[in-house]
């Protein structure tokens, strides 16, 4: 995939399968060193694509498309990048970083605090890498069933620019 390539826009309502099936392929793909085969089994838990109708439904995901397929996407609300997911083959093209921005940028709307993130294992070097420091380790159990995971809770310190 080429990073120029990507059209950007808001998610719409009737692509919560597409949603869910970027997650899923993503654990998958990137979650193999860090959690055991039943971790990943069970990650989705009971979420369906109507589970992802609702999110998108609160106008805060946005979306990478290329040739008409859902290539990432990244959610956030007021102080949190709440979901960023890629498919494998869009890993390494710079669409990550993209989403990232765009969804502090949407974190920072109506809020001037810290940014946090709740990340996976193997995505803590990728937002270390983009400013967010480690502040603790602890377990997410997805509130929708599977095996609780181990996650990391991180945060991106907003500076401020007044004088």
């Amino acid at each position: 995939m080429v990073l120029w390539d990507f059209n950007i826009r808001p998610a719409q309502a009737g692509e919560g399968q597409a949603l869910y099936d970027v997650t899923r392929l993503s654990i998958l793909a990137s979650g193999q060193s860090f959690y055991s085969s039943d971790q990943l089994a069970g990650w989705m838990g009971a979420r369906t694509a109507e589970t992802y109708e609702v999110i998108i439904a609160k106008g805060n995901v946005i979306v990478a498309v290329q040739d008409d397929k859902i290539a990432g996407f990244v959610d956030a609300e007021a102080g949190e990048v709440t979901r960023l997911f890629l498919l494998p083959e869009a890993i390494g093209t710079g669409l990550g970083k993209n989403l990232l921005k765009l969804g502090i940028e949407t974190a920072k709307r109506d809020y001037t605090g810290d940014i946090r993130v709740e990340a996976t294992l193997n995505a803590e070097s990728f937002y270390a890498h983009h400013g967010f420091k480690t502040v603790e380790h602890g377990v997410f159990s997805h509130g929708v069933g599977g095996e609780p995971i181990a996650i990391v809770h991180m945060v991106l310190v907003q500076t401020s620019t007044k004088r």
